[in-house]
């Protein structure tokens, strides 16, 4: 999946298109600024298809680790995002990515309430970041728990928060070490995946190349084994696995459940105040700016990433777009 660095619509003249493969290093960005850019973007790892509210940056353990960002999932699950630039950046490490992560994940494993988690990460963030909030006469405190409340109760998962622990671990690729080790973690039913984010220019526009790396379709393709007399060999093209099967909006458009001028506003919250007008695939008109259908979302409920099938609802029927891409899905079938 190609994500464009600057979030705006790109118009790329593919007639005299120029194609180059990048790094980071190669464009002057270190670590902290990748991570950065994933807390205020942090959908174009999780895509359309999940709702997610960062909590915590470069958040410290007694034991003086430090982990990159921090989010909570849709299912109540802390979800803790471990950012490397490339290989060297992991070789580098006196500790190995994976184990660095799992330290960090057992530290949150002892937050046992949304106020803890508040109390402890969420309100030195929104003080970090209050130009981000609007606090008015609140403290970052009780900011803090008024959002976390909102996402949790809306997802109805208060009585499940944080009762398992997610691992994202993200660079522009990984060594055979680290993938066996996350692949066997997985297999034993640790919840921890591997994404690589590449950048890509085209012409003078800068991408990232998004690839869900781990959990791939056959874990053991990923386990290097005990080395005898051949040379270990290192897996190159690691399957691609895609988040979901379900169609997403172009297919909506194409099926006629949405067109332009349709009308959608988000569920649990004031109608006419998160109404919006289609525009295309891309974009809806939201308070006179066009802008993508999960900034929409994203402006409306104040989240981080959110997974707008499930959340917008159109209008004319009251129903959400993941209710209506999935009738027509049985409808599809009940056909063949």
């Amino acid at each position: 999946m190609l994500i464009p660095i600057s979030i705006e619509e790109n118009n790329i003249d593919t007639s005299d298109t120029e194609i180059s493969n990048s790094t980071f290093k190669d464009l002057k960005l270190k670590e902290e600024h990748i991570e950065e850019f994933l807390r205020k973007n942090i959908e174009v790892i999780f895509g359309e298809e999940e709702s997610l509210l960062i909590v915590g940056q470069q958040v410290s353990n007694k034991e003086k680790g430090r982990s990159d960002l921090t989010a909570i999932d849709e299912n109540g699950n802390i979800v803790l995002i471990e950012i490397k630039r490339d290989i060297d950046d992991i070789k580098n490490r006196k500790e190995a990515f994976e184990f660095q992560a799992i330290r960090y994940a057992a530290s949150y494993a002892k937050i046992k309430s949304p106020d803890v988690l508040v109390n402890k990460i969420f309100s030195k963030y929104i003080e970090k970041h209050k130009e981000e909030f609007e606090l008015g006469d609140l403290t970052p405190a009780e900011k803090g728990k008024r959002i976390i409340n909102d996402f949790l109760i809306n997802n109805n998962s208060l009585k499940t928060f944080n009762q398992k622990q997610r691992i994202i671990l993200v660079a522009s690729s990984f060594d055979p070490q680290t993938l066996s080790a996350v692949a066997w973690l997985i297999s034993n039913n640790v919840d921890i995946s591997c994404f690589s984010i590449m950048p890509l220019k085209i012409n003078n526009q800068v991408f990232l190349q998004v690839d869900r790396i781990l959990p791939p379709s056959s874990i053991e393709d990923f386990y290097v084994d005990i080395e005898d007399n051949k040379e270990v060999e290192i897996v190159k093209n690691p399957t691609e696995i895609i988040r979901t099967n379900l169609p997403r909006m172009p297919k909506l458009f194409e099926w006629g459940l949405l067109k332009k001028g349709d009308k959608l506003y988000i569920r649990n919250h004031d109608k006419e105040a998160s109404m919006a007008e289609v525009v295309d695939q891309r974009f809806v008109n939201y308070k006179g700016s066009k802008i993508t259908y999960n900034q929409w979302g994203q402006d409306v409920t104040g989240w981080s990433s959110i997974c707008i099938y499930e959340w917008a609802v159109k209008l004319d029927c009251d129903k959400t777009l993941d209710s209506l891409r999935r009738e027509k899905l049985r409808e599809i079938d009940n056909e063949e």
